[in-house]
């Protein structure tokens, strides 16, 4: 039976959502259990809660809402296309923004990467550059070349071959994963290196880490090589000087497909339209985004394929039809919403400004560990950054470090601040359009964040 719903009450959604409503990463046994903070409004780089307080968005939502909260341009551009055309079927149609969508990211990105298959999102889009990678060798005879190398700590989603290939050292579940088609190399922070350690020596190791995979593993039983240009949800880790290039150097050896994974890069974090040639310095087989593709306002990812990975898979014989696609890829409004989000980047100079204030950004970051003994690291690029606590905590384990880390997060969250606690860290990833005086509004904040819970751990 139907029953209208008028008007509920605060008290009815919190109890709804607790009810019917099973969130990401959410546990089990507490189901039911957890309260979530409802956020109703946003506006620039700032929610409000059902109770009305203000927060800075310091996680960007999830990484992705580059140019913020709020936008009338957005919401008319998304209203406009809901009611020309609100729906095409990617199989039999294309639409206006769609052509349009491809064509402006093709312009945007390194070398040849010319052919873009829209999907649902980053774990969408990675899930299909990796079944790319299979298909080639199966096109081109080669069915035992599948094995993808990934990275301890790196995150690509949670699709089956997406989360396959994360090796967030905490993400162990208790959904099956494609264990035969993974080989992790191992942890490539420089933070982690051995003291005494040079980061040029470091470098070395790192890349020697896949050096040895390639040769023990055999270059014709590997297929691909993921890695984001910055390790983000594994703790925002920035490889050493060179890494990307020297690894990618290998994998064109060895004929081994570079998977550069863009789902948090892209799109601005960094001050480009994409980080792997323009910071990093090399042209991978495929990049995947999603995130700051619309700004979080509109569903939406894509896997972009090189002119030279297109040719390869057209030019091997047998079956050439190419078995993937989602219901609502080329969503039109979903691309509308893109068009209109890269529009307003390069009207405002989003890029520019990101270049502008990543200086202060990154120094009042650092700022913090020479101020605060608990922090042992400050580390990030562009408007990313992280802070990894060092707490003398009797049990080393991630839960112990997550209660640390939740005590920083509501010691923040109720001056004003929210935070994306990642155990023992604390990550930032506002919108690209802060200004220097709202990133001094976010470190003050968090400074007395630590002030006020740094007395209860020796660091």
């Amino acid at each position: 039976m139907n029953k209208m719903v008028n008007t509920p009450s605060e008290a009815d959604l919190t109890d709804w959502d607790r009810d019917h409503h099973l969130h990401p990463w959410a546990g089990i046994e507490g189901h039911g259990q957890q309260e979530y903070m409802r956020v109703n409004t946003a506006d620039g780089i700032y929610v409000w809660d059902g109770a009305g307080k203000r927060y800075i968005d310091g996680p960007g939502g999830m990484w992705c809402v580059q140019i913020g909260y709020g936008r009338q341009e957005m919401a008319d551009a998304i209203g406009r296309q809901a009611m020309d055309m609100p729906y095409a079927s990617p199989w039999s149609f294309t639409s206006e923004p769609a052509a349009v969508l491809a064509r402006m990211i093709a312009e945007r990105t390194p070398g040849d990467l010319n052919t873009v298959h829209f999907t649902t999102g980053g774990s969408t889009a990675v899930d299909t550059a990796l079944r790319t990678s299979m298909f080639l060798n199966n096109r081109l005879g080669r069915p035992e070349k599948k094995i993808v190398i990934g990275r301890e700590r790196g995150y690509h989603g949670s699709t089956y071959l997406a989360a396959t290939v994360t090796g967030k050292e905490r993400f162990k579940t208790r959904f099956d994963k494609a264990d035969d088609l993974v080989h992790f190399l191992p942890d490539v922070n420089p933070y982690r290196r051995p003291g005494g350690m040079s980061i040029e020596a470091w470098c070395d190791a790192k890349v020697a880490d896949l050096a040895n995979a390639i040769s023990e593993i055999g270059p014709d039983r590997i297929a691909a090589f993921i890695a984001e240009p910055i390790l983000c949800s594994g703790g925002v880790i920035v490889p050493p000087e060179g890494y990307h290039q020297r690894t990618a150097e290998l994998c064109r050896k060895h004929d081994i497909l570079y998977i550069s994974d863009e789902v948090v890069t892209g799109f601005g974090r960094l001050g480009h339209w994409f980080a792997s040639e323009d910071v990093f310095g090399i042209q991978p087989d495929i990049i995947t985004c999603a995130k700051g593709l619309t700004s979080g306002y509109q569903p939406l990812g894509a896997c972009i394929l090189s002119d030279e990975l297109v040719a390869r898979m057209a030019d091997a014989p047998g079956d050439d039809v190419f078995y993937n696609g989602y219901t609502y890829a080329a969503h039109p409004v979903a691309c509308a919403a893109a068009i209109k989000n890269i529009e307003i980047m390069e009207r405002e100079d989003i890029l520019g400004h990101v270049r502008r204030v990543t200086p202060h950004f990154q120094t009042r970051l650092r700022q913090i560990a020479e101020r605060f003994d608990i922090i042992g690291d400050a580390r990030g690029m562009g408007l990313l950054g992280c802070l990894e606590c060092r707490p003398e905590l009797e049990q080393k384990t991630y839960a112990a470090y997550a209660g640390f880390g939740q005590k920083l997060d509501d010691a923040c969250e109720e001056m004003g601040l929210l935070l994306r606690p990642f155990g023992n860290m604390a990550v930032f990833s506002p919108p690209l359009i802060i200004t220097a005086e709202q990133i001094d509004e976010m470190f003050d904040i968090m400074e007395a964040g630590l002030e006020k819970i740094s007395g209860e751990y020796n660091g």
